[in-house]
């Protein structure tokens, strides 16, 4: 009985570390809900707070929350910008002298550059 637990408690674990192995950092999954895998965190987190979560670990956003970007004059490399459309928010980040999508920079799931206005940022 005692060695049936084990191997039990054992095969449990083993299968929670592959599950969280399987989560990559900025993965996106739809739920209830669409929903980005936070690798320092360990859970998923709406994309907004994926992005929150990013900017804070940069000391939060350079830039308020706008339809309209900031002056280049002023911008500096990775400076971060949450740009607000009709169609919703993106989180903007300067690169290589221009703003891009955060997620063009860091490659998280590509399912990022179709949500809300990420689609539209550059029309």
């Amino acid at each position: 009985m005692i060695r049936q637990l084990q191997i039990f408690v054992l095969i449990a674990l083993v299968s929670c570390g592959l599950s969280a192995e399987t989560q990559r950092h900025g993965e996106i999954r739809i739920a209830e809900k669409t929903e980005a895998w936070d690798e320092d965190m360990n859970e998923w987190l709406t994309l907004e707070q994926f992005w929150g979560n990013y900017t804070l670990s940069k000391g939060g956003l350079s830039w308020d929350v706008a339809a309209e970007y900031p002056p280049y004059s002023n911008v500096k490399e990775d400076d971060t910008f949450m740009i607000k459309l009709k169609s919703g928010m993106c989180l903007m980040e300067f690169r290589h002298t221009r703003w891009r999508r955060a997620n063009d920079v860091h490659r998280w799931d590509p399912g990022f550059n179709d949500y809300a206005s990420c689609p539209d940022v550059f029309k």
